[in-house]
């Protein structure tokens, strides 16, 4: 015969449930989603999330506070200003893994995407593990389209800054005889689809980095700074 089903109150592990689901109550939320994988970036105070993501001052607040209590978020003050950050690279990872699943599960989460990137059929998305292979290949071009700040902040190995908007000035100083390999920031940023689709229609080989910057740090991968260190984790100060 099989084990007795007891009511969930009296099972002694209720509280251990308790507690987990509090991490699954946090996430429950589109708004404290879209903030956390902003925070992705590095830690940010809440005008700067309010500007970045659009969500009013009010909202924002009330959001952070729902992260801070569940332990996602972390805070340092400066002054009379409050900087956010993800609380260490372990959200960064379960934020992945989450990402992971639902694309896996829900068919309606697909299609989104795919309105949103284009077909990765069509776009051949560079994994982690490849673009580790192809790093010391002078054949291979790796492009952060991101902004100049957010490339000295951290950037793969070997990259070069080339934004959005000056990649587009600059497309015909390309080499034809490489494959560039563009990222920029995460899972659902649109810049490297867009820029690897014009690229190919001036006739230079190119392939997004799958996920971006914050797949490569989720995946173990190092950054380099402007100020010559090399770090990795996403999520760390």
């Amino acid at each position: 015969m099989g084990a007795r089903m007891e009511p969930m109150g009296e099972f002694i592990e209720a509280e251990i449930y308790a507690q987990l689901a509090r991490i699954g109550k946090a996430l429950a939320s589109p708004v404290r989603l879209r903030l956390l994988d902003l925070l992705e970036k590095g830690e940010s105070d809440v005008d700067g999330l309010v500007h970045a993501s659009g969500i009013n001052l009010k909202n924002t607040s009330a959001q952070l506070q729902q992260l801070r209590s569940a332990n996602l978020v972390a805070t340092r003050r400066q002054g009379n200003r409050v900087f956010y950050r993800l609380a260490g690279p372990e959200v960064s990872r379960l934020l992945g893994s989450m990402q992971y699943c639902a694309e896996l599960r829900l068919a309606d989460l697909r299609l989104a995407v795919g309105e949103l990137l284009g077909s990765a059929d069509e776009l051949r998305p560079v994994t982690a593990d490849e673009l580790r292979a192809h790093m010391d290949d002078p054949h291979t071009m790796i492009i952060d389209v991101r902004s100049e700040a957010d490339y000295a902040n951290g950037h793969v190995p070997g990259a070069i800054s080339l934004p959005a908007a000056e990649l587009r000035e600059k497309i015909d100083s390309i080499p034809r005889d490489v494959e560039v390999i563009a990222y920029c920031q995460g899972p659902y940023c649109v810049l490297s689809p867009d820029l690897v689709r014009l690229l190919r229609r001036h006739e230079i080989p190119a392939r997004p980095l799958q996920g971006g910057i914050t797949q490569w740090q989720r995946e173990g991968g190092p950054l380099h700074s402007d100020s010559g260190t090399e770090y990795s984790d996403s999520g760390t100060e």
